[in-house]
């Protein structure tokens, strides 16, 4: 018999190896079969229980690899001569692991807060995530999403940002529609190819199951068995985020970030954020996740710049009314409620 199976979602380089080292590796497991690779497609001529055979365990393959996004010679091997079942990683079970980078490296909770965002994003629908840049806050949200779909938990991974930070206003900007978006979700692109190659992930935004779209696309819409992700929320108004929030349908997870110490709107008491932090903080089901300086996990200065600017804003509001200090409220457990919740 002859067969051809089309590679999907893999760098046929990735798959085939330097040199074809790992397909002539393949190919040495299956004596009986003779493999032609050509481009992402593989030719097969057998029998037909040797073909079946084959592609059980090339599914096997492939299905290790768009999981942990790594396939090594030991680990064609192992899958080959073993009864694998498509379980297991790299590294063996680990419960704290959220995701696989695209090296294969296990991406984990580094930071107290971090560890806080998943235990509550497991046990909550809706999660506020708020603090300062490069606390992770989105990064930890992508991974579990990430882990959810490779799970098959949810069926669509949807992420969104305000395409702008004060009003959506694009139309000054060169190119079509996409162009014009594409720099404001740019963030969200790297954080998902971090972590699933490109070309899965290029598969998955043709077939809608991964949808990366500014907030206005949202209108109208019922998001059901998704994990839902709205990243830079400070930058929505009021009727932006009551909106969104009302898009959330059955078998789905909702996270917000934002950082309340950077809206860019015009008057910042209209900050959608601000006000659902407010009018949704005693409601069951919902939990808010303060990060602080201390999950910053940037590079060092990102810390050292944050706790300048703090204080700069706090000498400034000293002089202005007399307020207290920054360290006269307790932050770094996850729990506290930020200062400028209005009310």
């Amino acid at each position: 018999m002859e067969k051809q199976i089309i590679l999907e979602g893999i760098d046929p380089l990735e798959f085939y190896g330097i040199n074809n080292f790992k397909i002539n590796l393949i190919k040495t497991y299956f004596p009986k079969i003779k493999i032609t690779a050509r481009g992402n497609s593989l030719y097969l001529q057998g029998e037909e229980k040797e073909l079946q055979f084959f592609e059980k365990k090339l599914n096997y393959l492939l299905d290790h690899y768009y999981q942990f996004n790594i396939l090594t010679e030991d680990i064609i091997g192992q899958i080959l001569l073993s009864e694998y079942d498509g379980g297991g990683g790299p590294s063996g079970e680990d419960t704290d692991i959220l995701a696989y980078s695209i090296s294969g490296k296990p991406v984990r909770a580094r930071t107290p807060n971090q560890r806080v965002l998943v235990d509550k994003i497991r046990d909550n629908d809706l999660v506020f995530a708020i603090g300062p840049a490069g606390t992770g806050k989105t990064y930890t949200a992508i991974a579990l999403a990430v882990r959810a779909l490779k799970n098959r938990e949810i069926k669509r991974i949807i992420l969104s940002r305000p395409a702008v930070e004060a009003g959506e206003r694009l139309g000054f900007l060169p190119g079509d529609l996409k162009e014009k978006i594409d720099p404001y979700l740019q963030p969200l692109y790297d954080a998902l190819l971090d972590m699933i190659p490109a070309k899965k992930v290029e598969e998955f935004m043709k077939e809608g199951t991964i949808q990366i779209a500014p907030l206005a696309f949202m209108r109208g819409r019922t998001l059901s068995n998704a994990f839902v992700i709205l990243d830079e929320a400070q930058n929505t108004t009021i009727n932006q985020l009551k909106m969104f929030l009302t898009r959330m349908g059955l078998n789905t997870k909702f996270v917000v970030t934002g950082d309340i110490t950077q809206i860019d709107l015009p008057d910042r008491n209209q900050s959608g954020l601000l006000q659902a932090l407010r009018i949704l903080r005693n409601i069951e089901g919902i939990h808010v996740v303060m990060f602080d300086k201390k999950d910053i996990v940037r590079h060092r200065l990102v810390r050292d710049i944050v706790e300048a600017y703090d204080n700069w804003a706090w000498e400034k509001v000293n002089r202005e009314k007399g307020a207290a200090g920054p360290g006269d409220e307790k932050t770094g457990n996850g729990e506290s409620e930020p200062k400028d919740i209005p009310g």
